[in-house]
């Protein structure tokens, strides 16, 4: 029995006992799971229905609690950062490297990580490269797993700060 709204610009956070189904909110929330009984509405429509799957892949983003396991290991950054501009046609082939840089510095990093792989990056750089790519497609809602849950006490402080100012 969950029930909320979440106006722009506005931030919500669930808070709940591990197994609580904050994780399994999330999910439904972006379409990646199925309610077994009621219903879920994000800009008035079904996130999990086929019909509409891209348009919502684009509005709504999420940004798993381990970064490390959302981040295809065999590509390097500016890869991970393009893939969402080719598949949502944002940015043509020769813009998407420059976009992926602007997108870098938005969370924080810098152009030299580009042609880095995940492994090569921190725990906190992998979670912001997972921003960065979240917010590549400038979605209307963004997710957030337990962002933090896998950091050191410094550096949660930073990315929730990042994630306080975008």
């Amino acid at each position: 029995g969950v029930s909320f709204r979440i106006a722009p610009g506005e931030a919500l956070g669930l808070v709940g006992e591990s197994g609580s189904g904050k994780s399994t909110i999330a999910r439904a929330a972006v379409g990646l799971v199925t309610p077994i009984s009621g219903s879920i509405s994000v800009f008035g429509q079904n996130p999990a229905e086929p019909a509409g799957r891209k348009e919502m892949a684009r509005a709504v983003q999420m940004v798993f609690q381990d970064a490390a396991g959302s981040l295809n290991p065999r590509l390097t950054i500016a890869q991970i950062l393009a893939e969402p501009l080719a598949v949502h046609a944002l940015a043509p082939s020769a813009q998407r490297r420059a976009r992926a840089q602007r997108l870098l510095e938005e969370v924080g990093l810098q152009a030299a990580h580009l042609d880095r792989y995940p492994h090569q990056l921190s725990g906190g750089q992998r979670q912001r490269v997972a921003i960065a790519r979240a917010l590549a497609v400038d979605p209307r809602l963004l997710v957030c797993d337990e962002p933090v849950s896998a950091l050191d006490m410094t550096v949660q402080a930073q990315i929730l700060d990042l994630l306080n100012r975008i």
